[in-house]
């Protein structure tokens, strides 16, 4: 029988440049491993072609006073070159540091200063604006490799340097340095360190550095392939960089390992309908994505026209019934099978294609909660969407066999792997694929890993059947002070289950004697809800506080309180005039809220809705386009829901 992994570790290498250099060997230019779309063409790179790309720009590196342990700062929007600069830094005993392309200055250089890089390989002009401004307060940082040229001609600063004068200098050091690449590359070990990879910060007014090493990442993949086997045949399209680590174990480890060709977007704007027109087979989102995605539905089933309607009551449930079936590992009966024929010819296909799921045979969620409606949607689509349980410092945990997922779990624990759970429910975890710890940071580390167990700070249950729960982060679960306990995370997922809610944040306090909700529209679907029945509204700040719409938000809320107990009931709620914003430091780049950071900036919101007001002014600076500033003024409405306290 054959798998999707490959060879094992003896025969693939113990590093990702020996697993790169396998490949090449292997495939050379009979396969494609990477594809980028440019100008809406698709522009293909096999594997010799990927090879050697990190083979010159390594030694480029090299040439520019590069040294083993130096760290690169990769700072740009997913590309082949991003990928390239990864295992090129990995190649000369190096290691990567990801950032996200829309960090500031300021955060790049918090990073930047934390990492001691040396080097940064960054995508173009924007990027490097940014470090231009810091340039002065990293000493350490020697050299600036770009990749994208556009706009660049009049740049003369010396710590610029372009991607092909690296990959020329490269070639002319090979000259005078024959087989230094393949040497170094055969000298890596799986102990080496491969990656600094950076918190997102929500838990301190900095993110943590987690190192890892070519085993702690290969364990995490290789649990993942040995559960869900990729093949050579398979297409994947990144969402995000690397700099997140899931795209650190499925972008760099699953696609090495298996050969298979990733799919890069021309643009992150263009993504959604790049990966429609790529259909790939494997889909990897964070939660927030697949919860979105599920709303655009669920948007579209609301507006469908009366034959649509029809459509959807007859055939939604019979999605639902064989994905239940599935669930609890029964086979389907003839005439469930040939109704689900038909309905996925009619319904599901079209809704399927829609979301760039055509071709989908796996789904991953990752991140953060995914509610069980969200879930059960995708899996009436037939696509086994599976939310794995993992974090930048413990690795890949959990992850369920097609026969066996369930809606309100994260699966199994893999096997190898050692839980317990605390009296105080705090998932402890034991196995190969958890970090070496925080860079420069034994303090941190040692209250995350004791005796080799990781503290992850999340609130589970355990089941009999080893199936984890996920219920919250240990730090955001209130107890209420009329009794009960809140976890914010499973309330909000299912309001953003919701067509017409895009974020919402749940709190409350041991002083708050109920749940409260600051909820973001889904100004889409909202808008044109609003315009069927005929709101008038100017903007999303008007909208989100037209009547009409908070009553649309109501009805939302009290659907989800009928499945709450009434101790966690959310009793009043308020929509907010604008978006979380990641550059306010309101989310992370992930789209997880920083409750802190929230609880600061919205304090005065806050003391209303647990005031006797209902109405507060939320004054924010704004500037003009000719570069006047000046200020906004909206009011805001809390709003009572009385039947969640019945």
């Amino acid at each position: 029988m054959t798998t999707g992994i490959g060879p094992g570790p003896q025969d693939q290498g113990d590093t990702w440049p020996k697993v790169l250099q396998y490949n090449y060997e292997k495939y050379g230019d009979r396969h494609k491993a990477m594809r980028s779309k440019h100008y809406g063409i698709w522009q293909p790179y096999t594997w010799k072609d990927y090879y050697l790309q990190v083979k010159y720009l390594a030694l480029g590196l090299l040439s520019l006073g590069f040294e083993p342990e130096d760290k690169v700062l990769i700072l740009g929007d997913n590309a082949p070159q991003w990928y390239h600069a990864e295992l090129a830094a990995q190649a000369n005993g190096g290691a990567s540091v990801g950032l996200y392309s829309d960090l500031t200055p300021a955060e790049i250089k918090t990073i930047a200063e934390h990492s001691e890089a040396r080097f940064a390989v960054v995508e173009g002009q924007e990027q490097i604006d940014k470090l231009l401004q810091i340039k002065d307060q990293l000493p350490r940082l020697q050299q600036v490799i770009y990749w994208n040229y556009k706009g660049l001609a009049h740049y003369d600063d010396p710590v610029l340097l372009g991607y092909r004068a690296v990959l020329q200098r490269g070639k002319n050091f090979e000259k005078e340095h024959p087989g230094l690449f393949e040497r170094n590359v055969e000298s890596g070990r799986a102990d080496d360190v491969c990656a600094l990879v950076y918190t997102a910060g929500t838990t301190g007014p900095a993110p943590k550095g987690a190192v890892h090493t070519y085993r702690t990442m290969r364990a995490s993949v290789d649990c993942a392939l040995r559960l869900d086997p990729w093949f050579p045949h398979d297409n994947v399209v990144p969402y995000l960089p690397p700099a997140w680590i899931t795209e650190q174990w499925f972008g760099i480890g699953g696609h090495l390992l298996s050969a298979c060709t990733l799919n890069f977007a021309e643009a992150p704007e263009t993504q959604q309908r790049d990966i429609r027109e790529t259909g790939p087979s494997i889909v990897i989102y964070g939660a927030r994505i697949w919860e979105s995605q599920a709303a655009r539905v669920q948007a579209r089933m609301v507006s469908a026209d009366p034959l649509q309607k029809l459509a959807q009551r007859l055939f939604l449930p019979l999605g639902h019934k064989l994905a239940d079936l599935k669930s609890r590992n029964q086979a389907p009966g003839l005439l469930l099978k040939l109704g689900y024929a038909l309905a996925d010819r009619i319904f599901f296909k079209p809704i399927k294609k829609s979301l760039g799921l055509s071709r989908a045979r796996i789904g991953y969620s990752t991140g953060a909660f995914l509610s069980p409606e969200a879930c059960r949607l995708y899996r009436a689509l037939n696509l086994p969407l599976k939310s794995l349980y993992g974090s930048t410092e413990g690795g890949i945990l959990t992850g369920a066999r097609n026969d066996d997922l369930r809606l309100d779990t994260v699966g199994p624990a893999h096997p190898g792997a050692e839980v317990k759970v605390t009296d105080q429910g705090e998932l402890l975890y034991r196995q190969p694929g958890i970090f070496v710890g925080y860079y420069q940071d034994p303090l941190q580390t040692a209250e995350a890993l004791k005796d080799g167990w990781f503290h992850s700070g999340d609130r589970v249950i355990l089941g009999e059947d080893g199936h984890l729960v996920f219920i919250d982060r240990l730090r955001d679960l209130v107890e209420l002070a009329g009794g009960g306990t809140l976890a914010p995370q499973m309330i909000e997922a299912r309001l953003r289950f919701s067509p017409y809610i895009q974020e919402a944040w749940v709190m409350a306090g041991p002083d708050r004697s109920y749940a409260s909700a600051v909820i973001i529209i889904n100004y889409d679907p909202v808008s044109k809800w609003a315009g069927g029945k005929k709101v008038v509204y100017t903007a999303l700040a008007d909208l989100s506080q037209r009547p009409e719409v908070v009553e649309l938000i109501r009805q939302e809320i009290d659907r989800i309180n009928e499945d709450l107990p009434p101790g966690v009931r959310i009793r009043k709620f308020v929509n907010l005039h604008k978006e979380f914003d990641p550059l306010e430091g309101e989310i992370t780049r992930t789209r997880t809220l920083r409750r802190s950071r929230l609880e600061t900036r919205y304090r005065e919101l806050i003391e209303t809705i647990y005031g006797d007001q209902t109405e507060v002014v939320i004054e924010a600076p704004i500037q003009y386009r000719d570069g006047r500033m000046g200020t906004t003024r909206t009011i805001l409405t809390i709003q009572s829901i009385e039947r969640a306290e019945q």
